[in-house]
């Protein structure tokens, strides 16, 4: 082999692993910019952020690791204190994805959020809040 043959083997092997790596890195990095444009769609029921408050939905502060229907001053639904949900980012894409599916009876009308990029983004933002509704 050439000197300039191993040269090109040798950049093929680095191009190679380089593309190898990129493909086994997470399909979708997590957008919080885009996690807040798609929070805009709970807006109308929920808020998060420090002095939020129970809207018509519950405040979503201190979501990862609670159990559903456990804010304090919300009338939830049997359904939804009875799901036995914890909140971790599988629990909520399988649910924000249909919400009435996922807990039926529940009382949230939301027609869900079907796309997993969108998803993986609005759990991002939504779970850099703590209870007190301070970012992480």
């Amino acid at each position: 082999m050439h000197i300039k043959e191993l040269e090109m083997h040798k950049l093929a092997a680095v191009i190679i692993s380089s593309i190898a790596a990129f493909a086994a890195a997470p399909a979708s990095a997590q957008d919080l910019s885009a996690g807040e444009n798609s929070f805009k769609k709970c807006l109308p029921c929920h808020a998060v952020g420090e002095g939020a408050k129970n809207k018509v939905g519950p405040v979503l502060n201190g979501l990862v690791g609670r159990k559903s229907g456990t804010i304090e001053g919300y009338n939830y639904s049997d359904a939804n204190k009875n799901s036995g949900i914890t909140w971790d980012e599988a629990s909520f894409k399988e649910y924000i994805r249909d919400p009435r599916a996922r807990i039926p009876n529940t009382k949230m009308i939301f027609p869900g959020i079907k796309n997993e990029k969108e998803a993986t983004d609005l759990w991002a933002y939504m779970a850099q809040f703590d209870a007190e509704g301070k970012k992480k």
